[in-house]
């Protein structure tokens, strides 16, 4: 019971940190050059698909 819920916070952990980062790029990005913003988008769901 105890080790389930151990799996749960990190897996819920892990997404909320990459759910951070990925935040934090598109941030960046548009923020930095708003020109490219489609072109780091259309990357990140590239590297989504993969």
């Amino acid at each position: 019971s105890s080790d389930s819920t151990i799996k749960l916070t990190i897996i819920i952990y892990f997404f909320t940190i990459m759910f951070l980062t990925f935040n934090m790029m598109n941030f960046y990005s548009f923020t930095y050059n708003p020109k490219e913003k489609k072109s780091t988008k259309t990357k990140i769901n590239l590297n989504w698909k993969w």
